[in-house]
């Protein structure tokens, strides 16, 4: 394990290098890894474990969508696709990547097969970090270890295609055995991670929670439906308005930053595109910053873990869900967008 200084601040970081797959593979040898799930992280973390020449099997549900996906991905039912509570009695590490609200549900099931010695997997804090509201509470005899992607289960599995890794937070809650850091590492590495820097449950949540209502995904859409509403009322077509607002940034000026960081692209740019964000990005900044202390405390407090799991819990979540992402994908902005994609050049 190394030691990296970021920003002035010593962390805990380990690398490909330091701990190649072949370690994990020797780590893991004797491990039936259950991945419990099959939604956003399941596919991606499963199928590069399998690639990577674990033993890994997969727990859904039977007569779903997710079943059948796991089957179109080569899953053979009674092989190594099995109902969960199978998946869960034969696994001796569960990696738990049904949703928060699943989980809830599920857990019943889950914690009759912790028997002393496995190990419970989990790819985000909330479960263990609000433990009472979730009752999610582990038997005291088992590992209880995270690994979080920095990225969701798709870019996951992309980028292992591609032969890159997707950066991986780890956390160890619970070391009943003393082998939990072995087994947290090498699963890190088995799932396709580029390095893994150390964190806790705790910290975990609390960043993911508000980066994803924050810059991620929450904050970022509010900034391009404000700039692009302002365009348009100042009489911009939807083609325009939509190419300054998120064409460019996403096709143009991210991959810069993703390369080489914001100064270096605002280093490349025109002179007076620098010129204008240096005057104007502190201004952004003071305005969203009472929105983001707002924000994690919410997190913070538990009141964002307890509408999570109040609203993801009814029976008609998925129709509210599906209604709310209606209204974006159906607005002038993102309909617009729809357009401006079919016309890249990779497109024609």
């Amino acid at each position: 394990m190394a030691k990296m200084i970021f920003g002035g601040v010593e962390e805990n970081v380990v690398t490909r290098d330091e701990f190649p797959l072949s370690k994990a593979l020797e780590v893991l040898k004797d491990e039936t890894i259950a991945i419990i799930g099959y939604g956003v992280q399941g596919p991606g973390q499963s199928l590069n474990l399998r690639d990577n020449g674990f033993n890994v099997i997969v727990g859904q549900r039977k007569n779903s969508k997710s079943w059948d996906k796991a089957v179109a991905d080569g899953w053979v039912p009674g092989e190594t696709l099995f109902d969960i509570a199978e998946a869960c009695e034969r696994g001796t590490i569960i990696q738990y990547l049904l949703s928060d609200a699943g989980q809830i549900s599920v857990w019943p099931t889950v914690k009759k097969y912790l028997t002393p010695g496995k190990a419970l997997y989990f790819s985000h804090g909330f479960g263990i970090t609000y433990k009472e509201r979730t009752g999610i509470v582990p038997p005291a005899d088992v590992d209880v270890i995270l690994i979080a992607p920095k990225g969701s289960g798709t870019s996951l599995r992309r980028m292992f295609l591609e032969g890159r890794g997707l950066n991986s937070s780890y956390a160890i809650f619970q070391d009943a055995t003393g082998h939990a850091w072995n087994r947290v590492i090498a699963l890190g590495i088995g799932v396709g991670s580029g390095y893994l820097f150390e964190t806790t449950f705790k910290r975990e949540v609390y960043s993911d929670l508000t980066g994803e209502r924050g810059t991620l995904m929450g904050a970022i859409q509010g900034i391009f439906a404000a700039q692009y509403q302002v365009l348009r009322e100042n009489g911009h077509t939807p083609s325009e308005a939509f190419n300054e607002t998120i064409e460019e940034l996403t096709q143009s000026l991210m991959p810069l930053v993703a390369e080489n960081g914001m100064d270096w692209m605002y280093a490349n740019c025109s002179t007076t595109a620098q010129r204008g964000a240096l005057d104007w990005w502190k201004k952004f900044r003071d305005a969203s910053l009472p929105v983001f202390k707002d924000l994690y405390n919410e997190v913070k407090i538990g009141n964002e873990a307890q509408r999570s799991i109040d609203s993801n819990s009814k029976a008609d979540y998925r129709v509210k869900l599906d209604e709310e992402l209606k209204e974006l994908r159906e607005s002038e902005m993102w309909q617009a967008g729809a357009v401006v994609r079919k016309l890249r050049p990779e497109n024609n």
